[in-house]
């Protein structure tokens, strides 16, 4: 009997093709430079504009390219391959925007998200706080309902190009008695009085990607900016995390990606003992695990983001949330066990900044601890088959 092959459709290919050439031109050249100087590259987000993979997923009723799930990971997968702070272009973009497609009024939807699809403005998610990280629900950003306004006051941390996008999902405390039931999601915008931002934050990996503290001094919205109803925001953070999660596995896939590919082609080129470091099988024996990592936590990536796609559609996926958490962890301690064996099959150079590979290895980190840390996607996964 004939079965419809388990991969990704012709589209998808292509897709991955058009990403990886002009990640290959445009971005691959500026990614030590960006890492060097420590910022945000314009060219690169013109670059991404230019082609529409700035916010692929942002659906066509709003102007966007309405990619699905896997083809999002494809893109940010691609881009992530040449530049780990340029791969967070198109996944921050999707995490600041996935609360309004789960929970926002059609007028806000079409408000917010048509800017982002036309390149016009990044979006941002500020869920985290300096005592709330882990513990997100005990957040102390108040929003206090004034008349037909809120007038919000708090300090959110490791805001992801803070500074740069233009709106940011916010979550508040609505009402403090009723705790995580109690929290309410809004958009601020970055040109609302009272917006500020603390310094940049001095980083291990990423450093082309701005991270800064969101400061809220007495910012008066419309009420008609919050995120589906009040006491909702927590749930709506959650769900959005369900979807993401998997964006940061295709970050770390990609970035594993790259660092292998360049040990491949070094040690094929490097001559010891008379020979290419290829012919050894000890480094074989490295590259094989290397590999074998890397493809394990593509399928569950992969498979995450069917499920992903097939929720946001409204079809209920009940192991989306382990799946999620399961791809994000598996892919992320992949990356890092990959890019650290990439810089031991360089050597001496691996540790040197004229080879990428250690860029890599500092970028891999992040992945391990942004959107939950992984000792947090193992108690998701935990609960998941307790429950």
């Amino acid at each position: 009997m004939s079965f419809p092959l388990y991969a990704p459709a012709e589209e998808h290919d292509m897709l991955r093709e058009t990403v990886r050439a002009l990640a290959d031109e445009k971005i691959a050249p500026h990614a030590a430079e960006a890492d060097e100087t420590e910022e945000f590259s314009w060219d690169v987000y013109k670059a991404l504009v230019a082609a529409d993979l700035h916010a692929v997923h942002v659906p066509e009723q709003y102007g966007g390219a309405g990619a699905d799930a896997l083809a999002t990971v494809i893109v940010i997968e691609e881009v992530a391959r040449a530049c780990a702070s340029s791969s967070l272009i198109p996944a921050v973009n999707k995490l600041g925007t996935v609360p309004l497609l789960l929970s926002a009024s059609e007028e806000l939807k079409a408000r917010y998200l048509a800017p982002v699809a036309r390149g016009e403005a990044m979006f941002s998610y500020a869920l985290s706080e300096p005592e709330a990280g882990s513990d997100a629900a005990s957040m102390k950003t108040r929003a206090v309902a004034d008349g037909d306004s809120y007038v919000l006051n708090g300090t959110k941390m490791w805001i992801t190009n803070a500074g740069v996008s233009e709106y940011y999902t916010v979550m508040a405390v609505t009402d403090p008695a009723a705790g995580a039931r109690g929290i309410s999601a809004f958009v601020v915008e970055k040109s609302d009085e009272g917006v500020s931002f603390g310094p940049k934050e001095k980083k291990l990996g990423i450093k082309g990607s701005p991270t800064r503290q969101v400061i809220l001094d007495n910012v008066r919205i419309p009420a008609d900016r919050m995120i589906g109803a009040p006491g909702t925001g927590f749930k709506t953070a959650l769900a959005t995390l369900d979807h993401t999660r998997v964006t940061i596995a295709a970050q770390a896939l990609g970035i594993a990606q790259g660092a292998l590919d360049y040990a491949v082609g070094y040690v094929k080129e490097r001559q010891q003992f008379g020979r290419p470091v290829a012919d050894f099988q000890g480094v074989q024996f490295m590259l094989a695990d290397m590999a074998m990592k890397l493809e394990a936590a593509r399928q569950l990536t992969y498979h995450a983001a069917a499920k992903s796609e097939r929720a946001m559609a409204g079809e209920p996926q009940k192991d989306l949330t382990f799946l999620s958490s399961a791809a994000k962890c598996a892919a992320s301690d992949a990356a890092m066990e990959i890019t650290v064996d990439a810089v031991q099959l360089l050597g001496g150079y691996g540790y040197t900044k004229d080879f990428p590979v250690e860029r890599m290895m500092r970028d891999a980190k992040i992945t391990q601890i942004y959107e939950g840390t992984n000792q947090i996607q193992r108690m998701v996964m935990a609960r998941q088959l307790l429950k």
